[in-house]
């Protein structure tokens, strides 16, 4: 029987969901693990044996059914006299409805069970539409220490802690599901700290890690002590199992070991969070690398990049698309690019097939002027090409198109936007000329591309264009990058009005078009593959506009 003092183990890990023998296996290795480390206690994430966001599979009673027996599997083992678990998994109540659960397995049993109680449904989250809200909980009893087990966003308002401290708890155990974006872990440690002022009690706040479609969980698992200092701080973008030591000092119980690491900085979590969820996207869907058109242009050149670094050199495929339009000075690029890292790099001239589309069309197309159609034939070859080339060889198309050209539409449906994944869907053009500089000088610690110059210089210097005509460049149709970056921002993350983005020094004009140019390309972003969540509100799960729409803000 534990009553001054124990050792506990955060089990960061990456999950995958449905994948519930896989997830209870890590479970199992992490509980290994921590008994070899001399453990008591291993506290996993939020539905950790479902993996999250399990969404409408919950809705299945088999996958329910599945994750209770596996909860229950893992209970029995507990038997052996080693540590206890604490899990997160869907649970059926006596009640008949499903509920974000928690469970304390100890000594072979189920010993307690914990439910969610403030389900959230904004943003990514629509918890209300497969859960039910559980009651407000009193603490549970692990040999000796009562212990609270607040579910993620039930730390992010007061009710429930205050609940647990009220009825006894001594310190609080958090399992997250809480998903990456800008500035995200600095977030969640001022709403630690407001409810370790609130109750005065030690909170341990453990994170899911990996990608899980468009959303990344970067870990960062922490504590703070009852005086709000820091206890121990996780890595973010690692599987990690950290060990603590707590021990009761009075009433309060103090963490007296605890290892901290630095986290990354701004851009190196951004950097890291794509190539997560890049890299976990490809292996837990089971291909066996990517394939991707390296134009010569930054967008292009910063995928392959992240490609590498998420999966290796060997699963990159980069291929060259070139037509008429296409500069010797792009040529030189892509090659030196590819040679950089060090990746497969093939030629597809698209003559051939963007010829033979205009002829067959030329009888309908007889007696109009040239546009963009003709333009979106080339688009459309290259994305024919890549699918084909992904077909045979079982590679998955990435999408390089960056949040600036998908606000606008300015991307060609079963063109450019062909594809299965896009690493920089949520990052505007500016953040992507600012992350290849980045990368260029540093290389974090884990990733498996080269050190050094990744992407050539002129690549990131140049006068950025789609090459789909003479002489063009992207400012032919649109303002400049950090003029359109700034509207835009204002337009999607915060949803201001015309005429407070006008207060901001920019062209009412300019900023109508935009908007309209936003609202029309709603149709295109629904066709668009999923991409990784970096900023606060990305196009897919976040924002969900209508897309017939005839609002304008004219005010």
């Amino acid at each position: 029987m534990i009553s001054d003092q124990f050792r506990l183990a955060v089990a960061q890990l990456n999950p995958t969901v449905g994948d519930i023998a896989g997830n209870a296996d890590l479970v199992r290795k992490a509980r290994k693990e921590a008994a070899e480390l001399g453990a008591d206690l291993v506290l996993s994430s939020e539905l950790m044996l479902s993996g999250y966001l399990p969404e409408d599979l919950v809705l299945k009673p088999a996958f329910v059914r599945q994750c209770m027996e596996a909860a229950q599997a893992l209970a029995q083992e507990t038997a052996d006299g080693g540590p206890a678990l604490i899990v997160g998994t869907p649970w059926k109540g006596d009640d008949g409805e499903v509920y974000n659960a928690v469970v304390l397995l100890d000594q072979g049993e189920v010993r307690s069970i914990r439910y969610k109680y403030d389900l959230p449904n904004y943003s990514v989250f629509d918890e209300k539409r497969v859960f039910a809200a559980g009651p407000l909980p009193g603490p549970v009893d692990f040999r000796g220490v009562r212990i609270g087990l607040p579910i993620c966003e039930d730390i992010w308002n007061d009710e429930v802690c205050e609940c647990l401290e009220e009825t006894g708890a001594e310190l609080l155990l958090v399992p997250n599901g809480s998903p990456y974006w800008e500035n995200r872990a600095e977030e969640r440690l001022q709403v630690v700290v407001s409810r370790v002022v609130q109750t005065g009690l030690p909170l341990i706040y453990c994170n899911q890690l990996g990608g899980q479609d468009e959303l990344v969980f970067d870990g960062g698992s922490f504590a703070l002590q009852a005086d709000r200092s820091l206890a121990f701080q996780m890595p973010q973008f690692e599987a990690a199992i950290g060990i603590s030591d707590w021990k009761r000092d009075g009433e309060t119980w103090v963490c007296v070991r605890g290892d901290t690491v630095k986290l990354p900085d701004l851009d190196e979590a951004n950097w890291r969070a794509c190539v997560l969820g890049l890299g976990d996207y490809v292996n837990k869907n089971g291909f066996p690398g990517v394939v991707l058109g390296l134009s010569g242009g930054i967008d292009s050149a910063i995928c392959a990049a992240m490609a590498v670094d998420a999966l290796g050199a060997d699963k990159v495929h980069a291929i060259m698309l070139p037509y008429r339009y296409t500069s010797e000075e792009s040529i030189e690029d892509a090659a030196k690019c590819a040679a950089a890292l060090g990746i497969k790099y093939d030629t597809v001239p698209i003559a051939e097939p963007v010829e033979g589309f205009r002829s067959a069309l030329s009888g309908l197309f007889a007696g109009t002027e040239e546009d963009t159609t003709e333009e979106n034939l080339q688009s459309r070859a290259r994305g024919v090409i890549l699918m084909a080339v992904s077909n045979k060889f079982g590679r998955m198309v990435m999408t390089t198109g960056n949040k600036s050209e998908m606000s606008v539409g300015y991307a060609t449906l079963y063109g450019d936007m062909n594809g299965g994944y896009n690493p920089i869907k949520d990052l505007y053009k500016t953040q992507v000329y600012h992350l290849a500089a980045w990368r260029n000088a540093h290389k974090p610690d884990g990733l498996l591309g080269p050190e050094g110059e990744v992407i050539p210089v002129n690549i990131i210097t140049k006068v950025p264009t789609a090459e789909l005509r003479e002489n063009q460049t992207d400012q032919d149709s649109l303002p400049p990058y950090d003029v359109l970056d700034d509207i835009l921002e204002c337009l999607v993350e915060e949803e201001m009005s015309v005429s407070d983005i006008e207060k901001r020094g920019h062209d009412k004009a300019l900023i109508h078009r935009i908007e309209h140019l936003l609202y029309i390309a709603e149709y295109k972003r629904r066709q668009a593959p999923p991409g990784v969540k970096i900023t606060e509100r990305n196009f897919g799960k976040d924002r969900r506009y209508p897309i017939t729409n005839r609002f304008r803000d004219r005010s």
